[in-house]
């Protein structure tokens, strides 16, 4: 079976700007300066880049999963103008405080819980790779993000975009291995001067 490193990026405040609410179309969605730079390079290093975002808006009726699809499309798109792309995408449409018929179900998914790293790890095992959780890295703004990848064995960096939960970190005692200023900083100036991230 092939190694494979992933990427795992929360989505919104890390490499879409965060509107202070949900995102529910493409001319809300704004990159952050050179996240999709940042995706690209990370992909030319030999990483899969892999979405892992809590979407509660869909179980609280702002928006549709349709919405989120659509505007991952879109994110895609605005790679494509650097030949690049993310591999796949995993929300959690719930939320404990708006129970939803449709959607408790996938409760346990939502970041903090590793759920949906998990999936795609288990997704790219039955494609024929073995993710190396030792030269991969989830990269969020906020606490969750630092707390799923911890607990998926991953090593985080939080971005001080978004929510820019560097405080809060400090105070549930729940510390990253890495604090940048944006996704390109993260990429640029840490995940390559890795030992584990060169081929």
């Amino acid at each position: 079976m092939e190694s494979a490193k992933v990427l795992f990026l929360d989505r919104d405040g890390t490499i879409n700007r965060d509107i202070g609410r949900y995102v529910s179309s493409r001319e809300e969605f704004i990159l952050i300066d050179r996240a999709d730079e940042a995706i690209a390079i990370a992909r030319e290093a030999g990483f899969r880049i892999v979405l892992i975002t809590n979407q509660a808006g869909i179980a609280r009726g702002i928006v549709t999963p349709q919405d989120v699809e659509d505007v991952n499309d879109y994110l895609n798109e605005l790679l494509a103008e650097r030949q690049t792309s993310f591999d796949r995408c995993y929300y959690c449409p719930a939320h404990p405080n708006y129970p939803h018929p449709e959607y408790d179900r996938f409760i346990d998914h939502r970041k903090p819980s590793p759920r949906m790293v998990e999936q795609a790890i288990a997704d790219l095992r039955e494609e024929g790779f073995e993710v190396d959780r030792s030269a991969s890295f989830f990269i969020g703004d906020k606490l969750i993000d630092v707390e799923c990848g911890q607990r998926a064995g991953l090593k985080t960096i939080l971005v001080r975009t978004g929510h820019n939960e560097e405080s809060l970190c400090e105070q549930h005692q729940i510390f990253p291995d890495h604090v940048a200023d944006d996704l390109y900083q993260a990429v640029t100036g840490y995940i390559l001067g890795q030992p584990t991230s060169r081929d």
